[in-house]
């Protein structure tokens, strides 16, 4: 049997995708019986967070198994096979252990070196052995990565490389600012009370905001969580829960509002935040969208009402005499299909305009210009830039009064709160473009030897461990043998008293155990290279072991094994 691990990430993956392919817990569930019920894998365990869903199973056919597991992966999520496919990553045996690894230190989340992942896998382990799906593999993999994970934030300065999602989503809000300044007395509420949501509301809580107010489906953990919060001898912060019903009032007092839910659907729709603040959701006249607000210059709009704006195919208001795409940012169309805004444009172009516009381009005038740029184009393979873009004054933007930060998967809060005036959203999508550009600490190489010495020693074990029950099987044959010829013995010289027959016994088990002392020690120690995999075959071979003796002696250890993991998780 073999690693495999199949799965998607914002690596891999637009967060578009990944929001679609989210695993609720009853689909992780099922995900996970309906893989150990498929015929190429024996264990499975899903790692699902807010910017990944990796599928790990134990398989015996390599191609067979990564097409079960993406046909089930896509069937769980709801996205078809045909457009979740190229999205895709497959990692085998040494490589999907090196994944593991390095998911479990930080070095593959979004922000890079964050500790909450290794609760995240703890969850994953404990969810498949609760449903019996983790097996000896599975159960070995697991809390070895938690161990690696472990080791690489005790032994060097990961953690100063990277920071939890939530601190890093609290830097953006603060646009710059010292978190702790800017959220100074500013007055907190989180939706949901799961462990994403609680870490937040504990660092709202360090940095200095004067109220948390936990909104929760579940009254008993958002009061256990206020509770934790109003003890904690680390702030002054004043905690106190509330049921979700109360979350629009609690919206016209907050300053930030962190949301992390389980919902399928949108918990804060844009209408409500504009009606809990009482916001226009539209932009004013010539106001650029606060999400793509710089770089974008005025532009002159015809009286509202004209007739130039009938059958425009998106109901937008037109911008005449501006050259270039003429929608005001992608907050302004959001959602809408590549045609649509194709149509948009073409009927703004063809759009009359208002008496005394200046035409652009002027063709007669520009004849030789353009004679020579085509010239150009054909020469280059191109069209050259002809001068840079003169710089564009950019519109002044109030300063928010709501700061609204989405940490769930799918969204929690409607992406079309960035076109209200005085909020600021950050989300994972942000959040991943933001990332893009952070800063490697010295410590990731450290840490990335860490993982390679560590895979090394996890393949080695796993292999010597292959060849165990194999020399465990042998040495049980030589006992049994050893136990026949005792028995004979006694049946030729029947005169032997206790002590002449017990000294005969651990001469001959001395005997066979020097004999076969050599050999098994040297067969572990070739198993445990790279390419070992065959002497357990080799030995079966040589000595002619019963093949369900072996296979007894592995179903025993696994059974040991996984008692032993149920009670480590």
């Amino acid at each position: 049997m073999s690693l495999l691990v199949v799965g998607l990430s914002h690596r891999s993956a637009p967060v578009s995708v990944l929001e679609r392919a989210a695993l609720h817990a009853d689909a992780q569930v099922k995900l996970l019986q309906d893989t150990v019920a498929a015929e190429p894998a024996t264990e499975a365990a899903v790692l699902a967070t807010c910017n990944r869903i990796e599928l790990y199973a134990d398989v015996d056919k390599f191609h067979a198994g990564v097409a079960e597991l993406s046909t089930l992966l896509a069937q769980h999520s709801g996205v078809g096979l045909d457009e979740l496919t190229p999205y895709l990553y497959v990692h085998y045996e040494d490589r999907a252990v090196h994944h593991l690894f390095s998911v479990a230190c930080g070095l593959d989340s979004m922000v890079v070196g964050e500790g909450q992942i290794l609760g995240q896998i703890k969850d994953s382990l404990a969810r498949a052995q609760e449903l019996h799906t983790a097996g000896r593999l599975l159960n070995d993999l697991f809390q070895q990565a938690l161990r690696v994970g472990k080791r690489a934030h005790s032994e060097t300065g990961i953690d100063r490389a990277g920071q939890s999602l939530v601190t890093f989503g609290l830097e953006q809000l603060a646009s710059g600012t010292a978190v702790q300044d800017w959220a100074l007395g500013k007055k907190a509420l989180v939706i949901g009370a799961g462990s994403m949501s609680s870490l937040a509301a504990a660092t709202l809580a360090r940095v200095g905001v004067s109220e948390v107010v936990i909104a929760n489906r579940t009254a008993e953990r958002a009061e256990r969580l206020a509770e934790i919060l109003n003890d904690s001898a680390d702030s002054d912060v004043v905690a106190r829960a509330v049921p979700m019903d109360s979350v629009p009032d609690e919206l016209t007092r907050a300053d930030v509002v962190v949301s992390c839910t389980g919902a399928t659907g949108l918990v804060l729709t844009a209408e409500a935040v504009a009606a809990g603040r009482g916001l226009d959701t539209q932009p004013g006249a010539g106001e650029v969208p606060p999400r793509f607000g710089s770089g974008a210059a005025p532009a002159a709009r015809l009286p509202a009402g004209s007739a130039a704006e009938e059958n425009c195919p998106l109901d937008l208001a037109p911008i005449q005499a501006t050259p270039g795409f003429s929608v005001l940012g992608e907050a302004a169309v959001a959602g809408m299909a590549a045609s649509e805004l194709e149509q948009h444009a073409a009927w703004v172009d063809n759009a009359p305009r208002p008496q005394g516009a200046v035409a652009l381009v002027d063709p007669l005038a520009e004849a030789d210009a353009i004679a020579a740029l085509a010239a150009t184009a054909a020469v280059i393979g191109r069209v050259p830039e002809r001068r840079k873009p003169e710089p564009v004054a950019e519109i002044p933007r109030p300063v928010p009064s709501l700061f609204l930060l989405d940490l769930a998967m799918p969204r929690d809060i409607d992406a079309a709160v960035h076109r209200l005036t005085g909020v600021r959203l950050v989300d994972i999508e942000s959040l991943a473009e933001a990332s893009a550009d952070a800063p490697m600490a010295a410590d990731v190489d450290q840490v990335r030897r860490i993982v390679a010495d560590e895979v090394a020693a996890f393949g080695a074990a796993l292999r010597a461990a292959h060849i165990t029950p194999t020399v465990v099987a042998l040495r049980t044959m030589a006992a049994d043998v050893v136990a026949g010829e005792i028995a004979r013995l006694d049946g030729r010289l029947p005169g032997l008293d206790d002590k002449q027959r017990s000294e005969i016994t651990q001469t001959v088990r001395r005997v066979v155990d020097k004999l076969l002392h050599a050999p098994t020690v040297r067969v572990k120690q070739l198993a445990a290279e790279p390419g070992g995999a065959g002497y357990a075959d080799a030995l079966r071979t040589l000595f002619d072991l019963d093949p369900e003796t072996v296979a007894a002696v592995s179903r025993a250890e696994d059974s040991t094994t996984d008692e032993e993991g149920r009670g480590s998780a």
